[in-house]
């Protein structure tokens, strides 16, 4: 490892791999691991520019016998994960999250300071976080592909660090924490690392709610806290104790948008469980705050409250207790199915926030602010941010399926095929039946099984408090008439619960149009009474990309968000901008504080929606130092963007966008959907035929099971081409746009510029640096010769390694250096330790998929899953897989 980096990072990478090295020899032998250190010293050389290292590489694993494959695959796989667990560490120890870009450590104090220089007076901070919406959405898109079991181990062994590191002088206290990390290591290694069975949409939920349990609940309070601080120095008064600057809701079990398995009686059951588990906490925090509230002082709106007692706030909150355990109990009688007959149950936020909220101003009253500021207030800050019910619950759905349950309805109703009507006619009739008093639905109508579904979600939406519910999002949204069919089932079958509508623009077409459709959505008479002056829009980074490739999508995105606002502003509308990020550069992934200022002036106006998916959630919120900083860096960038826009970009940068994106885009199509060669070149030389079979989340990898590439969903298509290391999705086009405009008088003058002054290129390019540094061509070489026959599928592959290696070189000239990730080294660092442990991974991979296609899919069990070892090791190792 590199001797510039941090020495505690290296120490524990050393420490971790050590015990692993010692687990590994007492389960297969001194013999064994020598075999891994072979592997291991011909990757590492092969590395450093040995030619024929590589080669011995390659021929020392076509020799291995099968029954070795499994465990070596496993080693790597294992070491890799431990290389996580130690930089994960070092990030939460030394605040480091986001390391993409040199003076990229955004700090609250210093941001807050700058508003003021800038002529934002104290309470304008104030007001301004306390009106903050910033909603993280957990999402369990299939890339976290580690098993829960595991990661409950990894947290226990980040743990074990932190006691090693404390206890220098506590030897006693060092050489337990080293026991229990050699117990936990092997415990690690005799766990089957991958899943036998797809987890269930309920699984997943259970899932989110265990990181708010494990990390969140702990890190909520503490960063309100800071916050407090701050403000009290800054501006002489704490956060209102209403105040949620930052939220979180969920689509684990909501979202069913190609996902048979997420039905109307899923989401229910979510709901339960989001319940349950919030007043399984809330009572512990209760019990808690009985046991320490002991104080006799009280005003007379709590003795009133409870009467002349001894000890009031023990009374209050005994009172409190139960209603909360009641709530408990009727949600587990609910879960399996058994009658109720408890106490009153808290239905709401203020039903728990208000006896909470007696206690807080008693306290206050009569002097006792400290103890009122402690855990009491812990408590409070929590009911503002998880409610009851821990996460709002967003609903998603194709607009397909709704447009046939209305097809379904006018067809038996006799009032003609509403498939065949005009946009114009659907608008009318749906702007008619919102406004009518009769129902439209007949109470006993006979539907279609899937009609059937969508309006028992509807039903279920009727059954629940606004409160637990988020969004309802609308995939694959191109029309008015789409937000107008959701609004008129809501109004028909969904109650009193008016959720917020959100379509989702995604293919690059549908961004193109967005503010158009919204526009007119908005002109409409009757639906702005629907919607109280306020409209979410989501944007879809993932299938846009995929259509459209990285660069046009992003400059679509951008475009889009700039005349939704201009839209929404004339409008005198609300807009809320919800961004559809997946974890990759090539769904929108990247660092929150430079994706979130790198967007359009006024589009983040205090308000923001974003979805934190599948590794990206424990990556982020796993941990709670590292879920305090995450929060704060999401704070940071939405105070920035709203207090301190950046700048229009200048019109000339804005016609280079249209340039570069067009010739981007051409030349992305031209190879993706015109080229006969790339869909067999892309199912001959990635592991995509074998991914469906990778348990990872409870979704089909394809939305249709016909269809060809076209079918497949965003994230295993760049899965598979992360595994092996072309990353194509994320570059593909944007070399032929460079190079051209570097050819011509002023290019590369013009794109430095825009570098430097406009933070939506900067951060483009900066994301697109790191992907490069992390893709390998030489592997995706490897990967071709091992598996692609044909020749003109091969001749196919190497024009684009050669696109690839033109970007390189242009990408360096535009950044004026000499290699990748010159100003940002702990990522260079980290890219460069796990190479001699991914490598033979690819190695092995691709050994593995010949074998699989030599004998038709009936390779042994223990190859098979040798296989699925592989794609969970570089997932692993490049950390951010889909």
């Amino acid at each position: 490892m590199s001797h510039d980096l941090h020495e505690s990072l290296r120490d524990n990478v050393r420490i971790l791999g050590d015990s692993l090295g010692r687990t590994i020899a007492d389960d297969l032998g001194g013999g064994f691991v020598d075999k891994i250190e072979t592997i291991r010293g011909f990757a590492k050389r092969g590395r450093q520019g040995d030619g024929s290292s590589q080669r011995e590489l390659i021929d020392y694993l076509r020799r291995l016998p099968d029954q070795d494959l499994l465990p070596v695959t496993r080693a790597f796989n294992q070491f890799l994960n431990l290389a996580n667990i130690a930089e994960q560490h070092y990030r939460a120890r030394f605040r480091r999250v986001e390391d993409y870009r040199p003076g990229s450590q955004p700090v609250l104090s210093e941001l807050l300071a700058r508003a003021r220089q800038a002529g934002n007076t104290p309470r304008k901070l104030v007001e301004t976080l306390a009106g903050m919406r910033v909603e993280l959405v957990l999402t369990a898109h299939p890339t976290e592909v580690i098993r829960r079991t595991l990661i409950q181990k990894y947290d226990a062994i980040d743990d074990c660090l932190s006691a090693i590191e404390s206890s220098p002088d506590y030897p006693e206290r060092g050489a337990r924490a080293k026991g229990r990390l050699e117990e936990l290591i092997s415990q690690a290694w005799h766990t089957d690392e991958i899943r036998h069975e797809r987890p269930t949409p309920v699984d997943e939920a259970k899932w989110g709610f265990a990181v708010i349990e494990n990390s969140l609940w702990q890190a909520v309070p503490d960063f309100h806290r800071d916050l407090d601080n701050l403000l009290l120095e800054s501006a002489g008064e704490r956060l209102p104790l209403d105040a949620a600057p930052i939220r979180f809701a969920s689509w684990m079990g909501g979202d069913r948008d190609g996902n048979p398995n997420v039905t109307s009686r899923v989401t229910r059951e979510v709901l339960l469980l989001g319940r349950w588990m919030a007043a399984d906490l809330y009572l512990r925090d209760l019990e808690q705050l009985k046991a320490e509230l002991s104080m006799w002082k009280a005003n007379s709106a709590l003795k009133a409250e409870v009467g002349e007692v001894a000890e009031p706030y023990r009374e209050l909150l005994r009172r409190l207790l139960a209603r909360v355990e009641a709530t408990r109990d009727w949600a587990k009688a609910c879960l399996e199915g058994k009658p109720f007959d408890g106490g009153p149950i808290i239905e709401s936020r203020d039903q728990l926030f208000a006896p909470l909220l007696t206690c807080y101003r008693s306290l206050c009253d009569v002097g006792l602010d400290t103890i009122a500021n402690g855990a009491l207030l812990d408590t409070l800050r929590r009911v503002a941010v998880f409610g009851v019910t821990l996460t709002k619950l967003d609903i998603r759905q194709e607009a397909s399926r709704h447009a046939q349950v209305m097809e379904e309805l006018t067809d038996g109703l006799g009032l003609g095929h509403y498939r065949d009507w005009s946009e114009e006619q659907r608008q009318a009739f749906l702007l008619e039946e919102l406004a009518s008093r009769r129902p439209l639905i007949p109470r006993r109508w006979e539907c279609s099984t899937e009609s059937r579904e969508v309006i028992d979600t509807f039903r279920v939406i009727a059954s629940e408090q606004a409160e637990a519910l988020g969004t309802y999002i609308i995939s694959m949204a191109g029309q008015p008439s789409d937000v107008l069919t959701v609004a008129l089932l809501m109004k028909e079958v969904g109650g009193d619960v008016k959720l917020p509508i959100a379509p989702l623009f995604e293919t690059l077409d549908d961004l193109n149009h967005a503010g158009d459709v919204i526009d007119r959505l908005l002109s409409l008479p009757g639906y702005r009474t629907l919607t109280g002056d306020r409209q979410e829009v989501m944007i879809g980074y993932s299938d846009s990309a995929k259509d459209a490739g990285q660069l046009a999508a992003a400059w679509a995105q951008y475009r889009a968000q700039e005349t939704l606002v201009q839209v929404c502003r004339r409008q005198g509308v609300d807009l809320t901008l919800f961004h559809g990020r997946g974890g990759t550069v090539g769904r929108g992934g990247g660092p929150a504080h430079a994706a979130i200022l790198s967007q359009p002036p006024g589009s983040v106006n205090g308000s923001l929606r974003v979805t934190e998916q599948g590794e990206m959630i424990r990556f982020k919120f796993g941990q709670p130092e590292i879920a305090l900083r995450s929060m704060e860096i999401y704070a940071c960038a939405v105070l920035e963007a709203t207090l301190l826009p950046p700048p229009d970009p200048e019109p000339h940068w804005r016609e280079e966008m249209d340039r570069l994106a067009e010739v981007a885009h051409r030349a992305y199509v031209g190879v993706v959907r015109e080229d006969p060669d790339f869909v067999p070149y892309f199912r001959a030389v990635t592991p995509e035929g074998s991914l469906g079979r990778l348990p990872l989340g409870s979704r089909p990898t394809k939305r249709r099971q016909d269809g060809g590439v076209e079918t497949l969903r965003a994230i295993p298509w760049i899965f598979a081409w992360t595994q092996i290391r072309l990353m194509l999705p994320a570059w593909l086009g944007s070399g032929e746009a460079f190079a051209r405009r570097l050819e011509q008088e002023g290019g590369r003058e013009v794109l430095q510029e825009m570098r430097d002054r406009w933070p939506f290129f900067g951060t483009y390019l900066d994301m697109l640096e790191m992907l490069l540094a992390k893709a390998d061509v030489g592997i995706a070489a490897y990967y071709e010769h091992r598996l692609v026959d044909e020749p003109a599928l091969k001749a196919l592959g190497e024009r684009l390694r050669e696109r690839f290696g033109k970007l390189h070189e242009v990408l360096l000239e535009i950044l004026e250096q000499e290699e990748l990730l010159e100003k940002t080294p702990l990522i260079r660092q980290a890219i460069a330790v796990r190479n001699p442990y991914i490598d033979p991974l690819h190695g092995l991979q691709a050994e593995l998929l010949q074998r699989n296609r030599d004998a038709d899919g009936a390779i042994s069990a223990d190859l098979s899953r040798a296989l699925m070892v592989t794609m969970a090791g570089i997932a692993a190792g490049l950390r951010n897989t889909g």
